[in-house]
């Protein structure tokens, strides 16, 4: 076992309050293109550059070609929890992993078993008018065709957080509190680029922060530990 996996696995077996911070790496295992790597979603070509696709402006502009996107970039079926996502809820069932903080919109968390999983940019998974927000099932935007529609004439929309849009604050100010009691913060599968999401990680205050990620990131130096290695490589040895 890798030296870096072998203290990882040491700060694991001694604490009952973990928290994990996860990006889009975490999901990838499973199936899920991320969208910043060399074959993610935003180095693919598609009518509109996908941030203007995915921001509130050209939602409420062109639905139309939003959800032809939508279903056809964001909605992959069949996916399954990787072996990240089974260690982490076989974790919190253990007593030791206290919330899983996310960037990811996919579910796979909750699919493992996780029950306190903040989802700072949403879930594909739910749907609601951004009209009058009445709550409508997924099925209806993640499939069919053309723009679905409430009955008071609104679009209804995913309940994800679009470009231009701010963060749930209630989701934030939890992340923020888990992270800021946090005896050991694991990092994971994220490029730690993407902002205000990022920063989260500057309210952790203990001496046990782990970076895993495959690449670098701008907080390796201010790592406890890093290691560069498949996420789920590294938790399927935890």
């Amino acid at each position: 076992m890798d030296s870096g996996i072998q203290q990882l696995k040491k700060w694991v077996e001694e604490s009952n309050n973990i928290v994990f911070f996860g990006g889009a790496g975490v999901s990838t295992e499973s199936g899920i293109p991320d969208f910043r790597s060399v074959d993610g979603l935003y180095s693919q070509k598609w009518r509109y550059p996908p941030e203007t696709i995915l921001s509130r402006s050209f939602f409420d502009r062109d639905p139309e070609e939003y959800y032809r996107f939508h279903r056809e970039k964001l909605v992959i079926e069949n996916v399954k929890p990787n072996s990240a996502h089974i260690r982490l809820a076989q974790l919190e069932r253990e007593g030791k992993l206290n919330a899983v903080v996310t960037q990811n919109i996919d579910g796979l968390h909750q699919a493992a078993g996780s029950k306190n999983v903040l989802e700072l940019h949403g879930s594909i998974l739910r749907a609601y008018c951004s009209k009058c927000r009445k709550i409508y099932p997924a099925e209806l935007i993640n499939h069919g065709n053309g723009v679905p529609r409430c009955g008071c004439g609104g679009v209804i929309r995913p309940d994800i957080v679009l470009y231009e849009e701010p963060l749930d604050e209630s989701v934030l100010t939890a992340a923020i509190d888990c992270i800021r009691k946090a005896d050991v913060l694991i990092v994971g599968g994220t490029s730690l680029n993407v902002y205000p999401a990022a920063g989260l990680i500057n309210y952790y205050k203990g001496n046990k922060l782990a970076l895993v990620n495959l690449s670098e990131t701008p907080f390796d130096s201010y790592a406890d530990l890093v290691i560069h290695e498949k996420i789920g490589q590294v938790f399927s040895q935890l």
